[in-house]
């Protein structure tokens, strides 16, 4: 999923940088900058709830748009992602155009 993720962006003239969970995700947030950040929810060693409730409490990308990208689409799910300071939801599979057009749209 993470290769069809960065196809569709890079192909569309986006820099794409990779994490392989939640914590990793948070490492290289820690020294780096983006204008967007796309979650899972469904991650090992820090999910994604987790990832945005992170980010949201630094003070680095705490204005950073996030969207969740996962095969999850149950309100309960979609609220709480919002409680936690997601920006917008998009369901897997994604169509490239309605994922390219949502990046453009939430990033700076």
């Amino acid at each position: 999923m993470r290769a069809l993720l960065n196809h569709a962006l890079s192909t569309n003239g986006f820099e794409v940088s990779q994490a392989d969970d939640g914590v990793s995700a948070l490492e290289w947030l820690a020294v780096n900058e983006v204008d967007v950040v796309i979650t899972d929810i469904n991650m090992p060693r820090l999910d994604g709830f987790g990832l945005i409730e992170q980010v949201r409490g630094g003070t680095r990308h705490r204005d950073r748009p996030i969207l969740v990208l996962t095969t999850e689409s149950s309100d309960e799910k979609k609220a709480r992602a919002r409680a936690a300071g997601a920006t917008g939801w998009i369901v897997k599979p994604f169509d490239t155009d309605k994922l390219v057009a949502a990046v453009r749209r939430v990033a700076h």
